[in-house]
C-alpha cells in the first residue's frame, strides 16, 4: 500500500473520509508535530489570482494587487495552524510572506512546504493529499 496513505491512516485511522472530526484530528497532529516557522509556498494560483492569470486580465492591476494579497508565488513562513473557520473545512494557516512580512490567514491545501528536508513538509503535504483525494 501507498506509504503516504498508511501516514494518513496513521493520523486518522480506518476511516479517512474528509469531515469536520477528521480535520480536528489532523489540526490535532500538525499542531504537535509541524515545526512553525516552516517555509511554505502556493501549489497552485489562489482563487483571487486566476482571472488575471488564465483570463488576462491588467498585468499593472495583478501586481499591485500581489503587493496586498498573498500570491501563489510568494514564500511563506508559518506561523501557527488554527481551525477551519465557521463556514470552511479547511485548515487555516496564519503564515507571514517572508518578502515584507504582511501576515495572512490561507487555507492549509492551498500550501506546500519548500524545504523538502524539513520533516514538517511531509505532514504538510500528506494533509494536502487527504484533504483533496478524500
Amino acid at each position: 500500500m501507498d506509504m503516504q496513505v498508511e501516514r494518513i491512516k496513521g493520523v486518522l485511522g480506518k476511516d479517512c473520509k474528509r469531515t469536520p472530526q477528521n480535520t480536528l484530528r489532523f489540526l490535532q497532529f500538525l499542531q504537535k508535530n509541524v515545526k512553525v516557522l516552516c517555509l511554505l509556498t502556493g501549489t497552485e494560483e489562489f482563487e483571487w489570482e486566476r482571472a488575471y492569470l488564465v483570463e488576462g486580465w491588467g498585468n499593472t492591476e495583478y501586481e499591485e494587487m500581489k503587493a496586498q494579497r498573498p500570491s501563489f508565488v510568494d514564500q511563506f513562513e508559518l506561523q501557527a495552524l488554527m481551525a477551519p473557520d465557521a463556514d470552511g473545512d479547511d485548515i487555516v494557516a496564519c503564515v507571514k510572506r517572508v518578502a515584507d512580512q504582511k501576515e495572512f490567514k490561507i487555507g492549509l491545501s492551498l500550501l506546500e512546504g519548500i524545504d523538502f528536508s524539513n520533516e514538517s513538509f511531509q505532514f504538510i503535504d500528506d494533509y494536502v493529499a487527504w484533504y483533496k483525494h478524500y
